[in-house]
């Protein structure tokens, strides 16, 4: 079997209403498997929500009373993995038997993290904290640690994720080619024109298949109660989806997706990737590794009391 379809799904999630977006996810990856996909890609945060516009009350040596409020309802939101929602998304593609990269926000004890699930025919596999959030996702996420950076090989290709601007960590797409990534899932809410270009350059330079999810939200889609920087205009895009996937030589294959919700397929000639390693395979004869080393520390960063 050289030839695998894959899915990435373009839609928001809804603040402070993670039952609701389970459900969502649970729906959008089963009406994906009926499309013949057998590996699906949701977007960044999409359990736990992307609080796009929101400022949670935070300037430069200063909180508020009302910003911190907000987060506890956003913390509230999140998720703990494992945990009930993992297992409900793990129980669904057993059934279907696909694969599935969900985004969602994970509570860890009393800190955040923007993730990246894993899930298979076997359910839960594992999952991936976002290294290094992005200027104001500090705020409210944490950082991960070398020790969630999974590739989970599926029996026919092997699945890693890089979330949002990781993308565009140099070394950390080093490591991951070096550990043989064949489907490059890019959950985002990147919805620049620039964003596809940078999908085209590493679905090129680490000669994979990219596949970007991005969210396509609007500002009805948040509670009323809450007012993002960009106004309360109820048909104001807030996040305005993109979601493609390129070939291992650059070529778009399904995408960007613009102007609304939905799901994009498109199968996958496994053949392909051998094919463009061919003149160019970065860890490998096109490496100079007498001349570059890269050291990766997977060392998990957990505060142990030795006391």
């Amino acid at each position: 079997m050289t030839h695998l379809t894959a899915a990435v799904v373009q839609a928001g999630s809804r603040l402070f209403d993670t039952p609701g977006d389970l459900g969502r996810a649970r729906d959008l990856i089963r009406e994906a498997a009926g499309r013949g996909a057998e590996v699906i890609v949701l977007p960044e945060a999409f359990l736990g929500g992307y609080p796009k516009g929101l400022d949670f009350g935070v300037t430069v040596g200063s909180r508020t009373a009302e910003g911190r409020e907000l987060f506890r309802r956003y913390a509230e939101s999140a998720i703990t993995v494992p945990g009930p929602e993992t297992a409900e998304l793990g129980a669904l593609t057993r059934e279907l038997g696909c694969h599935a990269v969900v985004g969602a926000v994970e509570r860890r004890g009393s800190t955040l993290h923007c993730v990246a699930l894993f899930f298979g025919p076997e359910g839960f596999l594992t999952h991936h904290r976002k290294l290094m959030p992005t200027a104001a996702e500090r705020v409210i996420w944490g950082t991960g640690d070398g020790s969630t950076m999974p590739v989970v090989d599926t029996g026919r290709a092997r699945l890693g994720a890089a979330i949002c601007w990781e993308n565009y960590m140099p070394l950390f797409r080093a490591a991951m080619y070096a550990k043989g990534v064949d489907l490059w899932c890019a959950p985002t809410v990147d919805d620049r024109e620039s964003w596809q270009a940078t999908m085209c350059h590493v679905a090129l330079e680490g000669r994979c298949f990219v596949l970007s999810a991005n969210q396509y939200l609007r500002r009805a889609d948040l509670p009323a109660d809450v007012h993002p920087v960009q106004g309360d205009a109820p048909d104001t895009v807030l996040i305005g989806g993109g979601s493609t996937i390129v070939s291992p030589l650059g070529e778009v294959l399904a995408g960007p997706l613009r102007d609304g919700e939905g799901i994009l397929t498109a199968e996958l000639d496994l053949g392909d990737l051998a094919r463009g390693r061919f003149d160019l395979d970065v860890t490998g004869h096109y490496a100079r590794p007498d001349i570059f080393t890269l050291e990766v520390d997977e060392t998990a960063r957990d505060v142990r009391f030795a006391g």
